[in-house]
């Protein structure tokens, strides 16, 4: 089994490229199932969960490639569903696969999803997704593990209204009110950059919706949508990650295509930790600044607050910080599995329930660690990039589901760092 391991104690220097976003990507490829016209999609980043979704897509009857001669961009079309079936082999190994279910639904009127699966930080539930399909009609059972949805007389237009922000279910009834029959509106829908990026591509498809990136989407349904090209935004949470590896190691970079807004309130959480953000003609620099790391509280929230996907890496940052820090999760219940392993590279960190008081100190101690999940396992690479002495770092499968050619970006920018199998 791979494993990554890192010489601490280099400030990085440099640029790197942002790829795009992984959480915008899978949606975005969901979203090809609702034409039989083909969609090209650029700066598609190539990363282990992408590779799921093209392997589910072609299973489902999807033709899919990646361009020649145009690296990062990718040609599906889905002419006729050959299946309306996503079996577990594929669905357990990421948990966006459920995201098909509702183009599916919509477009051949029955689809069979497996339970999804993917990090181990919570339940993750998808009834949200479920009501608000069964709102426009869908007959919902459960059984064997296995999501069985019918809409033999089509989907209909409703009003549905989240009892909270989710991203995907706003993402999965957006994507089926675009063939329903009559209007349909999500209250308190998902605001994150992701969901704008969707339905700019679903627009362009021929779909008619307003609202993104607001509280309140609004969808007229179409009876058939048309192929489109569309580019992927940047990656945010890979942004934030590379912003902390420049905080944690005393380094300055470059990150390409990024500006500070992309990263939202983690923003100014950084900046208020002692970083220097500053938009550049092509990127963002970020450096810190002469006082150093400072203890800075977080909260957890649904965008535009704090992301639980940077959760894990500022916690990282704040364990070199001077003083202490509470840091709140408040999405998923089961995301600090990475305190125990920054506890071996010498962090001082107590949990309470939802809460981890982080004391920051002057140094870590370089460790053999075990990621857990997607953002625990790049938590242990910048804490390991900081540390004093190697760090190794096992079971870094799951970083290859979220960050394309990480090891080679960081090499770029100075940092000693390798895979090892």
């Amino acid at each position: 089994m791979d494993r990554i391991i890192i010489e601490g104690g280099i400030p990085l220097q440099g640029r790197i490229q942002v790829s795009g976003a992984k959480n915008a990507a899978l949606p975005l490829m969901a979203a090809t199932l609702l034409t039989d016209q083909p969609v090209e999609l650029s700066n598609v980043p190539d990363v282990a969960d992408v590779n799921t979704m093209q392997r589910l897509l072609q299973r489902l009857g999807t033709a899919s490639t990646m361009q020649a001669g145009a690296p990062g961009t990718l040609r599906l079309q889905t002419s006729s569903l050959m299946s309306t079936t996503a079996p577990y082999d594929l669905v357990r190994k990421m948990r966006a696969s459920v995201l098909v279910l509702g183009p599916m639904l919509a477009r051949q009127g029955e689809a069979i999803v497996s339970l999804p699966g993917g990090c181990a930080i919570g339940t993750r539930p998808i009834d949200l997704h479920l009501m608000g399909l069964e709102r426009m009609g869908a007959v919902i059972e459960l059984e064997q593990g296995y999501v069985k949805a019918t809409a033999p007389k089509g989907l209909k237009g409703a009003e549905i209204k989240l009892p909270q922000p989710s991203v995907g279910a706003t993402e999965n009834i957006l994507m089926a009110a675009c063939l329903a029959d009559g209007d349909t509106t999500i209250l308190d829908a998902a605001q994150e950059p992701e969901i704008v990026d969707l339905a700019a591509l679903l627009n362009a498809m021929g779909a008619e919706i307003d609202g993104a990136g607001t509280a309140i989407l609004r969808i007229r349904g179409r009876t058939s949508l048309s192929g489109a090209s569309h580019r992927i935004i940047a990656d945010r949470i890979e942004a934030g990650t590379y912003a902390m590896a420049a905080g944690i190691t005393s380094g300055q970079l470059v990150l390409q295509d990024v500006r500070a807004l992309h990263l939202g309130v983690a923003a100014e959480r950084l900046e208020e930790a002692g970083l220097l953000l500053e938009d550049t003609a092509d990127g963002l620099s970020v450096r810190t600044a002469n006082g150093g790391l400072k203890g800075v509280d977080v909260m957890t929230r649904p965008f535009p607050g704090f992301a639980t996907d940077l959760q894990a890496q500022f916690m990282a940052l704040m364990c070199l910080a001077s003083g202490a820090s509470m840091i709140t999760e408040t999405i998923f219940e089961n995301r600090f599995m990475h305190v125990p392993e920054l506890a071996r590279m010498g962090a001082r960190i107590t949990v309470h329930g939802g809460s981890a008081l982080v004391r920051g100190q002057a140094r870590l101690t370089g460790a053999p660690v075990m990621a857990t999940d997607l953002r625990a396992s790049v938590s242990l690479v910048l804490a390991g990039l900081a540390a004093q002495g190697p760090t190794t770092v096992n079971r870094v499968y799951h970083l290859d589901r979220g960050y394309e050619r990480l090891e080679e970006k960081l090499r770029g920018v100075g940092a000693r760092i390798e895979r090892s199998g």
